[in-house]
């Protein structure tokens, strides 16, 4: 008797679930002002909306294809959850710069962030959270341009340790290059120092990455839609999207834990190599700061590691592919190095005087930006945009992939043309975009930007970076494909040449 009880009540619960959600997403619909209206859309279908029409591997470019049929301001429904994208600049810097004060809020991520114990993270901090304020602070203390100055000679030794094993193993070049990114934000974040490409840290970066996006797939689980589920037992039938996201939060939980913990010793042991997180964990007298201040700290400093490792890794990749397939494009970057850097290496110092090799990484990021729709934003507050109502609680999507490609403001998109970001008629800066928006975009962008220069303009200094060959020494195109399902984007693994261009340049290395 007892088990049919069990049974009939296993039963009714996805009845009572599709009762409730059916009336949310009644009333979710019904609360227009006069005269107003939901910014166009697909069609949706009752209960569940556009949520059929939802591609969880490449979403940007389903809102992109929306944009061309809807315009670039789109909304949609999933279940009871009110959604709108920006599909241009224009409508992007209208909401989420000039009205950063309503737009800053994120909404709640229930599987990476409050299943998962993740919600601490800046990332994923609410706007309203007096911590999101304070750990801001921090970081735009310890990254803007100043500061940065004081990670210069951290980002040189790299370099070198960059090119020397691009000289000897050039076909591991994507290695070299994860352990480049992650080598100079662990120095700067903790004073860490990394032995090998073996490195566990360097292992730790991956690892949670790659578990991070799996449980942050778009349309993946249920409970993003249902958040009521959050609260079935973890040993409820269907409860394993709950034991999932708990063990991803157990193991990443070591991104914050595992090099703060070694920072924190060293500093005991008064062994430790300045770092941000040395500077904010003794105050000016000397002695160890209060625990809450530690703990943003911890945070912060984490945040440092996960972005700055994997974005750069990103833009390295796709730069080495570009390089390989635009062999003029390459030669031009050259010649310019050449001509301001003769018989030595670039410096961050030769930044000004190296306008092409400026608009090269520009145009890297245009091309393939490495977080397609950035983070969510939530309307804070009821709000009006061009006639079109936005509810508050409405997440809000920039399609930055969309932007970067739109071809009213960078003419040809899918060519690569570094010269578009040159002259008096340059074309919009997409680092004004791919860096996020407002009270949320990437604190640490300058600190990126410097090492992805010195890195580009070392490498091509010394390296040409070519098609790969077949068995008969013809050369062959390099496949281009690339990751999805998850927040950043990476090209897949592809072929290239790497050979110095002379030895008298190889000669440079070193030096």
């Amino acid at each position: 008797m007892k088990g049919e009880n069990t049974n009939s009540f296993l039963i009714l619960i996805p009845f009572a679930l599709l009762a409730y959600y059916a009336c949310l997403w009644y009333f979710s619909g019904s609360r227009l002002r006069k005269g107003l209206q939901n910014p166009p859309g697909p069609k949706q279908r009752f209960i569940t909306g556009n949520l059929h029409q939802l591609s969880p591997l490449e979403p940007w470019l389903t809102f992109t294809s929306w944009s061309k049929a809807y315009g670039p301001i789109v909304y949609f429904k999933t279940l009871n959850s009110k959604n709108i994208v920006l599909n241009s600049a224009k409508v992007a810097l209208d909401l989420l710069e000039a009205r950063s004060a309503f737009y800053s809020d994120r909404p709640t991520n229930w599987m990476a962030g409050e299943i998962a114990g993740r919600k601490r993270t800046i990332f994923l901090t609410s706007f309203m959270d007096p911590r999101f304020k304070i750990m801001r602070r921090l970081l735009q203390t310890g990254l803007n341009t100043r500061a940065s100055k004081s990670y210069r000679p951290i980002q040189t030794q790299e370099t070198q340790i960059l090119l020397q094993n691009l000289a000897t193993t050039p076909e591991d070049f994507a290695t070299h290059i994860r352990r480049n990114a992650v080598a100079v934000i662990l120095k700067v974040a903790y004073g860490y120092q990394i032995a090998s490409n073996d490195d566990p840290l360097v292992h730790l970066l991956a690892k949670t990455s790659q578990l991070m996006g799996s449980i942050s797939i778009p349309g993946k689980y249920w409970v993003e839609f249902f958040p009521i589920l959050r609260f079935i037992p973890d040993w409820f039938p269907g409860a394993g999207f709950k034991r999932r996201a708990k063990e991803v939060g157990r193991v990443t939980s070591n991104i914050e834990c595992v090099p703060f913990d070694w920072a924190k010793t060293q500093i005991a042991n008064d062994d430790h190599v300045e770092s941000f997180t040395s500077k904010h964990l003794l105050s000016e007298d000397g002695l160890p700061v209060d625990g809450e201040t530690e703990q943003n700290t911890k945070w912060c400093s984490a945040a440092l590691f996960i972005g700055g490792g994997d974005t750069t890794v990103s833009t390295l990749r796709t730069f080495f592919f570009l390089m390989a397939t635009n062999p003029s494009v390459q030669a031009k970057a050259q010649a310019e190095i050449d001509l301001v850097a003769p018989n030595r290496l670039p410096t961050l110092d030769d930044y000004d005087s190296l306008p092409y090799i400026r608009a090269l990484i520009r145009e890297v990021m245009r091309w393939g930006p490495v977080a397609p729709l950035g983070i969510p934003h939530l309307a804070m507050e009821d709000d009006v945009y061009d006639n079109y109502y936005i509810a508050k609680g409405t997440k809000v999507i920039a399609n930055i992939w969309a932007i970067t490609h739109d071809e009213e403001i960078y003419p040809e998109p899918f060519t690569f043309n570094p010269s578009r970001h040159l002259g008096d008629d340059a074309q919009p800066d997409p680092l004004k975009f791919v860096f996020g928006f407002g009270r949320r975009a990437c604190p640490g962008a300058h600190l990126a930007e410097m090492s992805i220069f010195l890195n580009v303009s070392n490498i091509l200094a010394v390296f040409n970076i070519l098609k790969p060959v077949d068995q008969h020494g013809v050369e062959v195109e390099p496949t281009m494909e690339w990751t999805t399902g998850a927040a950043t984007m990476h090209l897949k693994p592809f072929q290239c040449r790497i050979q110095p261009r002379s030895k008298e340049h190889l000669m440079l290395v070193g030096t």
